[in-house]
């Protein structure tokens, strides 16, 4: 059987939600802007060149959409925190991120993405707690979990949780420098879209 995924490409950058067509279903990633969204994606779909990765956290200005499978869509959104451009620029960055996610009927599952070394910041609090207001669900992905030291690793993970008032198996724990972890999120991604 084929890799889900693996056949993901490039459809479309959107600057409003109002300009995306409609699909079976989709799944959308969000983090802060240095959190490694691009890296992940491309690890998810085993391509290396799929979303384009920056040394220059923020390059991420448009809801960027992948088809995978028929009519299932990734949708990787904006960066939020700290990114190049002009405030005012940022600033329509949110809304974009928001109207998108409280616009699509299609979309099963927010993947939240956390630094596990870092742990959850302000912002990505902001972010879970406005998911819960508008009842969208969500996953908590920790990301670079390979620049936690192994010593420290079990600790983390549960500091990460307990900052997030969850449980450390709530929380998806990978590394897409080591693949740690994403064959089994690559699974939860495809069963969300009806592609098992």
């Amino acid at each position: 059987m084929a890799q889900p995924l693996r056949d993901a490409r490039f459809v479309t950058s959107a600057a409003t939600v109002r300009t995306l067509g409609v699909c079976h279903a989709e799944v959308a990633f969000v983090g802060r802007s240095n959190v490694g969204k691009s890296s992940l994606l491309n690890a998810l779909c085993m391509q290396k060149g799929l979303a384009k990765t920056s040394k220059t956290p923020g390059r991420t200005r448009l809801i960027n959409v992948f088809l995978t499978g028929p009519d299932r869509w990734i949708v990787d959104l904006p960066g939020y925190g700290f990114a190049t451009g002009p405030a005012k620029e940022r600033a329509t960055w949110q809304e974009m991120i928001e109207s998108y996610l409280t616009g699509r009927r299609s979309l099963r599952m927010v993947f939240v993405l956390v630094d596990a070394e870092v742990g959850p910041t302000k912002l990505d609090h902001q972010m879970v707690e406005w998911l819960h207001s508008v009842d969208l669900p969500y996953r908590i992905v920790a990301t670079k979990c390979d620049q936690v030291k192994p010593s420290r690793q079990l600790a983390q993970r549960r500091d990460v949780a307990a900052a997030l008032h969850l449980e450390p198996g709530d929380i998806a724990w990978v590394s897409a420098d080591k693949g740690t972890g994403i064959p089994e999120l690559r699974m939860d991604v495809a069963g969300l879209l009806d592609l098992l």
